[in-house]
């Protein structure tokens, strides 16, 4: 009885046992799906190390890569940041949700990156990631 008291009374998500169902949420890693506009004018040593150092802030936190594109430099379809040319790269990773706000405050002072956006996968689209790589991991066996 005073279990369920206490439950009611700490609200929703508390569990009586140590370590319980709170603990378990915060150890959760989610995957993201992150595209950033880097600054075009930088030479190409320079991009690679900017993408290098946040792929490290992410490993650190302990997050995984699970994907690296680069989709080349493109014109911007208005100016930002006074660059009508961006270089856009996709990171796709896993990682728990801390490390989301980490890296928000990372790009607001990281002057190579001019705009950013972090999306969180749903299960569709976490699905159809895993339906992609093996399509690709068969294809390389095919080819093999």
């Amino acid at each position: 009885m005073s279990v369920i008291l206490l439950a009611l009374s700490f609200g929703k998500g508390f569990s009586p046992r140590p370590g319980g169902e709170k603990s378990i949420r915060r150890c959760l890693m989610n995957i993201y799906e992150n595209i950033l506009i880097l600054d075009a004018s930088l030479p190409d040593e320079e991009i690679n190390a900017s993408l290098s150092k946040i792929k490290d802030l992410i490993a650190s936190s302990g997050g995984e890569i699970l994907k690296v594109e680069s989709w080349g430099r493109r014109k911007l379809s208005y100016e930002i940041k006074k660059q009508s040319k961006g270089m856009y790269a996709l990171l796709i990773y896993k990682t728990p949700p801390a490390t989301i706000k980490k890296l928000e405050e990372f790009y607001k002072v990281f002057d190579p990156v001019i705009k950013h956006m972090v999306i969180k996968l749903g299960r569709k689209q976490v699905k159809h990631l895993e339906n992609l790589k093996a399509a690709e991991a068969e294809q390389t066996k095919s080819e093999g």
